[in-house]
């Protein structure tokens, strides 16, 4: 029974209750709490659609629009270069940054090119090279977050994709440098955290983040690959879901309809951001940055020791 269905039976019952003066509270409580359910279901498969929808900006639309000369750096100097992650330097406001991003491409040969934004274990390496070399000239490493997640492929597997994701996971979590990370569209799992290590993490308003994708949930655990929106709704993956959970920072506001809608103004607003936190993040040294980041780490989520 869809939404519509739902409020029809609704306002049924409630003239029925007011004619006969029978009591259905019971009732219209379990359809209500029906109606709740296929609601928040609804919404967050919305986000879903939002967060991969083809004209959504990808993240070299957001650095050639928000940043100064940006330079891209190739290779990861072990294997060879993942058009996956782009990275490079550029100016924030006349401040000198390092860049990271996911890349997903706009044009299907540029998709393929890219392999959707999944990264190799080169691209993650490359990730941890040009963060490495943002630590050693002290500049603030600005990551761009949008992937279904790392490529489970045999060749990255032999390459050691959970060994590089593991690396950047614990070699982000003590960089010495100021590092912002902004979810823009799909927060896909490991391949997400890789480069979503930070002192602070944003998202825009209808990007998602999640350990696994709404369709690997609804066929691993629901075993029924026809359930896919229960499953997005399950996953709490949605900004406000995230924000309320403490695995975020902030939520970035897109335009009405999407970022999509209006790429330049979504721009401008994550650029004001940035220059505000950067700005505040330089004022901690190095010890305090790191000590301030695993804090906000290990805050996240409960466990119980025996």
């Amino acid at each position: 029974m869809n939404n519509n269905a739902l409020q029809k039976k609704l306002i049924e019952l409630a003239a029925l209750a007011e004619e006969t003066g029978i009591d259905i509270s019971e009732e219209m409580n379990q359809l209500k709490n029906k109606l709740r359910e296929a609601t928040q279901t609804e919404s967050a498969w919305k986000r879903v659609e939002l967060a991969r929808h083809p004209g959504r900006p990808c993240s070299l639309d957001y650095i050639n629009s928000i940043f100064d000369d940006f330079t891209e750096l190739h290779g990861d100097r072990v294997f060879g270069d993942d058009p996956a992650i782009v990275g490079g330097l550029a100016f924030l406001n006349g401040c000198p940054v390092t860049i990271i991003a996911n890349q997903k491409g706009r044009s299907v040969q540029e998709k393929v090119t890219r392999n959707g934004g999944m990264a190799n274990p080169e691209g993650y390496r490359k990730a941890l090279r040009l963060a490495k070399q943002a630590e050693k000239f002290r500049r603030p490493v600005i990551t761009f977050v949008d992937t279904p997640g790392a490529y489970p492929g045999l060749g990255a597997e032999e390459r050691g994709i959970g060994e590089s994701i593991a690396h950047n996971l614990r070699d982000f979590s003590q960089l010495k440098t100021p590092i912002v990370c902004i979810i823009i569209g799909e927060g896909g799992s490991g391949g997400a955290l890789g480069i979503c290590v930070g002192d602070k993490v944003y998202m825009l308003e209808n990007a998602i983040y999640s350990v696994i994708s709404p369709e690997g949930c609804a066929s691993i655990l629901l075993r029924d690959v026809s359930r896919v929106k229960d499953a997005a709704a399950m996953l709490r993956i949605s900004s406000t879901d995230l924000m309320a959970f403490n695995v975020i920072d902030g939520i970035i506001e897109e335009p009405p309809g999407g970022a999509h809608t209006d790429p330049a103004a979504c721009a401008a607003t994550i650029k004001e951001i940035l220059i505000k936190e950067i700005a505040e993040l330089q004022c901690y040294n190095s010890e305090t940055l790191i000590r301030r980041r695993n804090q906000k780490i290990r805050a996240i989520g409960q466990w119980y020791e025996s």
